[in-house]
């Protein structure tokens, strides 16, 4: 089976467009959370979100026409060229190999399947945009940056909701590990729009000032009250170790191990929610052929929501044990908010970092969980940490699970 290795990463976030920006900005308990500004919110209970102001796609992918690409898949393209200029593969060395992409969404663009819709009803089907109909389907962003960077390779959608993001890259691990492709991009992306957002406030899940109290996104926090939904795009430049050693390429993780699991309550029975997290992450760490004490961070998928995190809590301390106490946890969603398909990819950014320069961010404004929490939370301050092996995890409102593990490697022979 091939080993596979992470060789460049691209980014656009509320709080950077480098892994390394980004990472800093958490580190220095930098909010990405503010008012939104990309529509009224007026009329909404939650007025914050995780909005990447002033996005410009041309910053990323210069004088190319982008009239055919919504936001959605405008965040994805450009993702894919920090991540393509990161690893070294250039348009000259794509010519000669075939690179494909596995993308991660929850919604592709939800705007702009309803502005489809609305033109459609309102002024009859024959005036609503040729161009808008091609971005209402959920592999339209996926489609538009192979279209864009010339990728010949695979090119596969994933969706499965706030999961998709690693469940995109668990998935393009197992392609490169049985050989039906060597070298893949893959991770998430997701926009901030009226439409989602609407929904997840008439959910109740996001975060809300109820009377006196005020909006608490904060993960583990025992006054948390709900999420703020964020945006963004995420991808990792994932080869086979092999085709990495023989073009030089420098290479910043190993993907070692992948789980998946599906709660069918949903969340809402407390005890299967925290068994199908659990399995999610035991299945991540038989794949990787490692022990629970081996795992030295843990990167939480928690946002705020006040079941979901409790839940998560619940089944690290089923798995780790009394290694909890021991194991730092952070939660980057407190800076980020809920990006949705790209969260899932951004936690594996922020890894990456925390193994190159040490230091593990914090959980801003965090003054306690629960009393029963047992762990080593990482607070309001950055922290410094050695990190050479980290489980990630990623827990949906839809049930779907999913836990990956990164270890720091310095020779593949």
């Amino acid at each position: 089976m091939r080993r596979v290795v992470i060789t460049g990463a691209g980014v656009v976030s509320s709080l950077g467009d480098t892994p390394a920006g980004m990472h800093s900005a958490l580190c220095e308990g930098r909010d990405g959370v503010s008012p939104v500004e990309l529509f009224d919110t007026a009329l909404l209970g939650c007025p914050l979100g995780s909005e990447v102001k002033g996005f410009d796609a041309q910053k990323y992918l210069g004088r190319r026409n982008l009239r055919p690409l919504d936001r959605t898949s405008r965040l994805v393209a450009s993702a894919a060229q920090l991540a393509l200029d990161d690893s070294g593969c250039t348009a000259e060395s794509r010519a000669g190999r075939e690179v494909g992409l596995i993308l991660g969404t929850m919604f592709c663009s939800v705007h702009t399947i309803s502005e489809f819709d609305r033109r459609a009803l309102q002024a009859g089907p024959s005036y609503a945009s040729p161009m808008d109909f091609a971005n209402t389907v959920i592999n339209a962003a996926a489609g538009q940056t192979a279209i864009v960077h010339d990728l010949r390779g695979l090119n596969t959608t994933v969706s499965t909701g706030v999961t998709s993001g690693l469940q995109a890259i668990a998935y393009a691990t197992e392609l490169i590990r049985g050989g039906r492709a060597r070298a893949l991009l893959a991770g998430g992306a997701d926009e901030l729009c009226f439409e989602s957002f609407y929904g997840f406030d008439r959910a109740g899940l996001l975060c809300r000032s109820n009377g006196h109290e005020g909006h608490y996104p904060i993960p583990f926090d025992a006054r948390r009250n709900g999420s703020t939904l964020g945006e963004g795009a995420a991808l990792l430049m994932l080869e086979d170790a092999e085709s990495a050693r023989e073009r030089g390429a420098r290479v910043l993780a190993e993907v070692s191990g992948c789980g998946c699991a599906y709660d069918c309550s949903r969340g809402r029975d407390a005890g299967k929610s925290v068994a199908s997290i659990a399995r999610s992450m035991r299945l991540a760490l038989f794949d990787a052929e490692m022990l629970p004490y081996q795992v030295e961070c843990f990167s939480a998928s928690a946002n705020g929501n006040p079941g979901g995190d409790r839940h998560e809590a619940r089944a690290v301390a089923e798995v780790f044990s009394c290694h909890t106490q021991r194991m730092p946890v952070t939660a980057i969603k407190a800076m980020l908010g809920e990006t949705l398909g790209a969260s899932g990819a951004m936690q594996a950014i922020d890894v990456l970092e925390t193994m190159r320069d040490g230091v593990l961010p914090g959980i801003p404004r965090f003054e306690g969980g629960e009393e029963d929490f047992t762990l080593a939370l990482a607070g309001p301050a950055s922290q410094s940490a050695d990190v050479s092996t980290a489980l990630l995890s990623s827990v949906g409102f839809d049930g779907h699970i999913g836990s990956l593990i990164l270890t720091r490697r310095e020779d593949f022979d």
